[in-house]
């Protein structure tokens, strides 16, 4: 949704770009899932207030407007959050998830045969 803050000014849409999933009940104009995500150093991590982004529906592009210096030295100085979990299922899902575009399947799924369901039917109990 739009913050309240701005539709108190009178703004009744903006364009929200995120590389997060949005709840189906929201509306406006949005584009989700960019990636690779801001976490893991994507686009976005080096986007900052200010920015210019140019949105090309038809070519399905967005341009960050910012000279590539600059960005080269945004991305020199980019650095990651301490990972959120250490162990366990976070953990195995912070390494070996791949980013939306790569399906976000685990990276040690890639080019095997998919499961079918005789090779996992137990005995028959008739």
């Amino acid at each position: 949704p739009i913050p309240a803050r701005l539709l108190k000014q009178g703004v009744k849409d903006m364009v929200r770009i995120s590389d997060a999933r949005m709840s189906g009940t929201s509306y406006g104009t949005v584009v989700l899932h960019v990636a690779p995500e801001s976490a893991v150093g994507g686009p976005l991590a080096l986007v900052r207030d200010g920015d210019t982004i140019e949105l090309d529906v038809p070519t399905r592009r967005l341009t960050l407007r910012v000279e590539d210096e600059e960005l080269a030295r945004r991305r020199a100085a980019w650095t990651p959050r301490p990972p959120r979990f250490t162990r366990g299922y976070g953990r195995l899902f912070l390494d070996h998830v791949l980013q939306a575009n790569e399906g976000c399947d685990f990276d040690f799924l890639g080019g095997r045969t998919p499961v079918r369901a005789e090779d996992t039917a137990g005995p028959s109990h008739s």
